[in-house]
């Protein structure tokens, strides 16, 4: 469940990613007040919500909740950053969630998401459809697990680290921070240089 459901939430980034973050909140019984959103015109619709503003305007509302619509780890970071806002999470109703598992602030599951006992999740962060993720885990801040990725017991991902879809990382592995794992890999040894890390198994490209 989310927490403080009761205050309504703006969404920065009125993209895919912040369309599906808004049907998240729908389904959690949320409020919703808008989005604020750089690119997009004020009164762009997106479902029955309109762009209110650009995201400068986030002060204006502080007796909103937050959620960072953008799927690049990156400008993720930066909006966050830059907005020290009261963030809360989406976490979509069909997820499983263990016990003892922590969830940062601005971070969002996604549907069909089995998370294990004992992970740890960090701020802001992109948990995607049907992605699994074992025991022990602990994930980075500004991390993004893509749709259908799985993840062994005891795996850590350091922050902004993007595993792409379908990868697969066994279990007891280390990633350190800044790196992309491409769709499809199989990680199967510690990776402790940022980089981009393709192939079965996985090896750095650049």
């Amino acid at each position: 469940m989310n927490k403080h459901t009761e205050r309504p939430y703006i969404i920065l980034g009125a993209g895919g990613h912040g369309a599906v973050i808004a049907d998240i909140l729908y389904q959690c019984g949320c409020s919703l007040k808008g989005f604020l959103d750089d690119g997009a015109a004020v009164g762009t619709e997106i479902f029955d919500l309109k762009v209110i503003g650009a995201i400068d305007d986030c002060n204006k509302y502080a007796e909103c909740l937050f959620l960072i619509g953008i799927g690049d780890n990156i400008i993720r970071k930066i909006i966050a950053e830059k907005y020290p806002l009261e963030y809360g999470t989406a976490i979509h109703p069909s997820s499983v969630i263990g016990k003892q598992v922590e969830i940062g602030c601005g971070t969002v599951i996604m549907a069909g998401v089995a998370v294990n006992s004992r992970t740890n999740i960090g701020k802001h962060c992109i948990v995607n459809t049907k992605t699994s993720i074992d025991h022990d885990n602990n994930i980075g801040n500004f991390a993004h697990v893509s749709p259908g990725a799985t993840l062994g017991g005891t795996v850590s991902v350091g922050d902004c680290t993007h595993i792409g879809i379908g990868a697969t990382v066994k279990n007891n592995i280390t990633i350190c921070n800044d790196v992309v794992v491409g769709a499809g890999a199989v990680v199967v040894k510690d990776i402790t240089g940022p980089g981009v890390y393709i192939g079965v198994p996985a090896g750095r490209i650049k």
